[in-house]
């Protein structure tokens, strides 16, 4: 249990920190740092710097996966990398939402280019943490049951952080405002952005910490066959392995689907509800809601097995945008829907993950290497490509929809609702009913051939470990 719990408080802090990032940094941008109609022009060059690194960075995360697997410390070479990565990337976000000191305004060239070189180094170190993270699965237990637990524990803390950052993220930043620039509680400032921030960043170091002094990877004679890996043959490992290719397609299109729609959430609540308070709600209904869809995931998966939840979650994920279409302003309908589109989140996340875990050991039957970050940094370069997506889409949309800086309700016309509309539900459906009929018809890796691939591994290891045995005796 202490295990479980370890793992759990690094990615609560982890999730934490990547939801405020991928989230709420264009929301800081567009409703704190540039509210005029004037600054369209520095919102769309921040959203294109943004885009355009995230996108490139994205590239490398593979080659980050293979220095991983690389590493020999002796702490591991997972856990050097999770700490670093958190400081580095906590250190960087700090930054990033202090605005360097007034720049956007006193200097905006020199302004544009500390973001760029920030977000890059908060983007590289931050993928060495959760590459490293993530991929320290299926170092823990070869046993798919544990792996099931340990998964599950991690995705508990990676919901709470992620949805405690929901509930929190409006009365903080309130209460920061109201006591750095003693404005009335309620009203936002920027230094009530930075004070929230800075708790963000101590709870991501911190739980990292926490992690990296508890857990630590196991041997065996399976993960004895990691070998070091060329970058060069880096895409080669990933693209021999089919399992792994169809699962990111079907995820990438899930992500995309969920980040979009989850980024433009709050815009919702602002621009169309006139209800910005009432974000919280989402917070505190996905909070429970997260833990009690992550908590029932290994009975679940013992029922009615992974391909089932992934396909069932996005038909309950289906209904919430439905209800969503129909709600209108009405708040207890979108709280609603709020909860039938989140419910299923979990779920398939942790669908994704046991079944990318497991393609481990299948990617080490088909090239004889095995390949535990390379393989596993897939999963984060997907959601961090539909996290760039969405930011580019959002900063686009807010511009377009007329919903920046202190616009009503009332002022949004019906083309501007029509847009968001658009983005924030029409496209995410149809791309969710795609991503489960590829989950459907080509993912095909089940718990009991994992079982298999493992005797087989171990079959065809202990034969090799007694030919050279045999050899080193002549």
């Amino acid at each position: 249990m202490k295990q479980y719990l370890s793992y759990a408080f690094g990615t609560f802090g982890h999730d934490a920190f990547y939801n405020t990032l991928s989230i709420y940094f264009m929301m800081f941008i567009t409703s704190q740092l540039f509210t005029n109609s004037s600054d369209a022009g520095m919102v769309s060059i921040v959203t294109t710097i943004i885009v355009c690194i995230r996108v490139g960075e994205i590239m490398f995360d593979p080659m980050i996966g293979a220095a991983v697997d690389n590493t020999k410390t002796r702490w591991g070479k997972f856990r050097p990398w999770i700490m670093i990565g958190s400081v580095v990337a906590s250190i960087g976000l700090v930054f990033l939402f202090s605005d360097f000191f007034g720049l956007s305004y006193s200097n905006p060239l020199i302004y544009l280019i500390l973001l760029g070189v920030t977000f890059v180094v908060i983007d590289v170190f931050y993928s060495f943490s959760d590459i490293a993270i993530w991929s320290m699965l299926p170092a823990l237990s070869i046993d798919n049951k544990v792996r099931t637990r340990y998964g599950t524990a991690a995705r508990i803390g990676s919901t709470l952080g992620a949805q405690v950052v929901i509930i929190i993220i409006i009365p903080a930043i309130m209460l920061f405002s109201h006591l750095f620039s003693k404005v009335p509680f309620g009203q936002q400032t920027h230094a009530g952005w930075l004070g929230y921030v800075v708790i963000v960043a101590l709870l991501c170091s911190g739980g990292a910490l926490i992690t990296c002094l508890t857990i630590k990877e196991k041997d065996s004679l399976i993960r004895s066959n990691v070998k070091h890996t060329k970058f060069t043959d880096v895409f080669k490992v990933i693209g021999k392995n089919k399992v792994l290719l169809w699962i990111a397609l079907s995820y990438f299109l899930f992500a995309f689907s969920y980040v979009v729609t989850n980024s433009l959430l709050m815009y919702y609540f602002r621009y169309r509800l006139g209800n910005a308070a009432a974000y919280t709600w989402v917070g505190v209904i996905t909070c429970v809601l997260g833990v009690v869809s992550v908590a029932s995931f290994p009975a679940l998966d013992a029922w009615i097995h992974r391909k089932a939840i992934y396909v069932g979650g996005i038909a309950f994920m289906l209904i919430g945008y439905i209800i969503f279409l129909f709600a209108g302003s009405s708040l207890p309908l979108v709280l609603l829907a709020v909860a039938f589109y989140f419910f299923p989140y979990p779920l398939i996340f942790l669908a994704t993950l046991m079944v990318i875990t497991d393609s481990v050991e299948y990617g080490q039957l088909v090239s004889g290497v095995r390949n535990e970050s390379v393989t596993l940094s897939v999963r984060p370069l997907i959601d961090k490509l539909a996290g760039a997506a969405s930011n580019g889409i959002v900063g686009i949309v807010a511009v377009a929809a007329g919903m920046t800086g202190n616009a009503n309700p009332s002022d949004i016309t019906a083309h501007g609702v029509f847009q968001f509309n658009m983005f924030m539900f029409y496209i995410p459906i149809a791309l969710l009913i795609i991503a489960a009929l590829i989950f459907f018809a080509k993912v095909n890796l089940s718990e009991a051939q994992h079982a298999e691939i493992v005797k087989t591994l171990n079959a065809r290891l202990e034969k090799e470990q007694q030919v050279s045995s045999l050899k080193d005796g002549v």
